[in-house]
């Protein structure tokens, strides 16, 4: 009986070789999903702006994360159109951060992923 050879792709995901039997551009479309939303905090602050817009100290406080931290977050999710960010000119300023259409389009991303986690992720 003769031996069936695959021919797997390897691309790049993260900081390893992996494979997949996936083509190449779905590689890439995977790497580039992680990208944006695979940093740490980026899900929970999509998570913290599904229902309104919110505040920079809202933020701070709901997810207990450092100004630094989550002032880089925000600025790479505004650059990757993931969240606006709108400035009122009021004294004092006052900034309030909304999903756009692209950030809303990741929510059932990340119910399934926490549906992923709550099923797996445990055991």
């Amino acid at each position: 009986m003769p031996r069936l050879l695959y021919k797997v792709k390897y691309c790049k995901i993260r900081y390893n070789m992996c494979p997949f039997a996936f083509e190449e551009p779905k590689c890439d479309s995977i790497n580039q999903a992680l990208q944006i939303i695979g940093d740490k905090w980026s899900g929970l602050i999509i998570y913290q702006l599904t229902a309104a817009p919110r505040r920079f100290s809202e933020l701070e406080q709901a997810l207990h994360i450092g100004p630094r931290t989550l002032s880089q977050r925000l600025d790479n999710l505004e650059a990757k159109q993931i969240i606006s960010k709108h400035a009122y000119a009021e004294a004092p300023p006052r900034v309030e951060y909304a999903l756009t259409q692209r950030g809303r389009d990741l929510l059932p991303i990340l119910q399934s992923m926490a549906e992923w986690s709550e099923r797996y992720a445990g055991k």
